[in-house]
């Protein structure tokens, strides 16, 4: 059985809403009515494992600094290694953007 994507009408619609928040407030708004806490503080901490692995950090640093499991830093890399590419550009946006 193939694994269905994340290509559907409802993350469209999803993604449509996010790109209509106008700054940083309504951010926060919206991830707190459509998310838990827990949720957007999981998908946090996964970028913030990214920004280590890519500063070069080990698995134990990143699990000690963070509170990351060694499998949610392994699934990290693995996008980083295997994924879509998105980490690279975000992280040179957020570069550029300071």
């Amino acid at each position: 059985m193939r694994k269905k994507g994340i290509k559907v009408e409802a993350v469209d619609r999803l993604f449509d809403a996010i790109m209509s928040l106008r700054n940083k407030e309504e951010y926060y708004e919206f991830f707190e009515d459509i998310c838990t806490t827990n949720e957007v503080l999981a998908i946090a901490q996964r970028l913030e494992v990214a920004e280590m692995l890519y500063a070069e950090k080990t698995y134990n640093e990143i699990a000690e600094e963070t509170g990351a499991s060694t499998a949610t830093i392994s699934r990290v890399n693995r996008s980083i290694n295997s994924g879509n590419g998105s980490y690279d550009f975000v992280f040179e946006r957020l570069n550029n953007s300071n």
